[in-house]
């Protein structure tokens, strides 16, 4: 276990552990270190729990604060920098920081095999959204989400912070060819979320729902594209009722997979 010495003197913005965090802010920085940002304490108690924190850096504030937090990353094996004010600013990116920020190692990338629900996000770059995604993900219970085809880095600050931790969650494939990801799954049935398409409430109470579901998910702004829509088996929406023009990414992509979530549950 390695921890901070007392009377250690506080990390500086120029100090070289700060000034190589600060390289994991940058989608370059973090694939040449392995590595990524966790900022909060929810996030850093996540990382400290999955085993993927390696250094933390905390004011002496967040010291006072979260203390038994900080206690139980030292016992991790957690190393620990306390960091003047300026310092964790340097690194955090949000508005107000909480004193905590925690550099992770890159997360172990397994598909779940014969998985029985998967959310597949292609072109989608609103870091926001796609956390959001991965959350309502993790909370329905899937088995893996996948970031393919021109999808944002899952390890990007806002979608780090966006998946209230649920990236340490589950199996988050990154990088990925949308096509050949959905080839592997060729045990499952393929629904393209689209505007327009065939009832999702529809199918459920047809009781269409229950086996093995990828949920194929397009960018907010553009969908998907034809070509890889017509990877899917079939085109579902989520109807609007009301005045709205559209729901929200996440939202849609919520109600889709807590859909298929409950009639899976049904039918087990």
């Amino acid at each position: 276990m390695s921890q901070t010495e007392p009377g250690t003197d506080a990390l500086t913005a120029r100090s070289s552990r700060v000034v190589a965090a600060r390289k994991l802010q940058r989608r370059r920085g973090r694939e040449k270190a392995g590595r990524f940002l966790a900022e909060g304490p929810q996030a850093v108690r996540e990382a400290v729990e999955a085993g993927a924190a390696e250094d933390l850096f905390y004011t002496i504030e967040a010291d006072a604060r979260h203390d038994e937090l900080i206690d139980a990353a030292a016992a991790a094996g957690v190393h620990l920098h306390p960091t003047t004010d300026e310092a964790l600013a340097s690194l955090a990116e949000t508005v107000t920081p909480q004193g905590l920020i925690a550099a992770c190692r890159f997360l172990d990338q397994r598909l779940p095999p014969e998985a029985n629900l998967v959310a597949v996000l292609h072109g989608i770059t609103d870091p926001g959204n796609a956390g959001t995604v991965l959350r309502a993900a993790d909370a329905a219970g899937a088995d893996c989400v996948v970031f393919g085809t021109d999808s944002v880095d899952p390890y990007n600050g806002k979608c780090v912070r966006a998946s209230a931790g649920s990236l340490f969650h589950l199996p988050v494939i990154r990088g990925a060819d949308t096509a050949e990801m959905l080839g592997i799954f060729d045990h499952a049935q393929i629904l393209a979320a689209v505007t327009g398409g065939e009832d999702l409430f529809a199918l459920s109470a047809n009781g269409e729902l229950d086996a093995p579901t990828v949920w194929l998910l397009g960018s907010e702004a553009h969908g998907l594209d034809e070509a890889t829509a017509a990877l899917a088996h079939r085109r579902v929406g989520v109807p609007v009722w009301g005045k709205a023009e559209s729901l929200n990414l996440a939202v849609a992509a919520g109600v889709c997979l807590y859909a298929s979530a409950a009639q899976q549950r049904l039918a087990s």
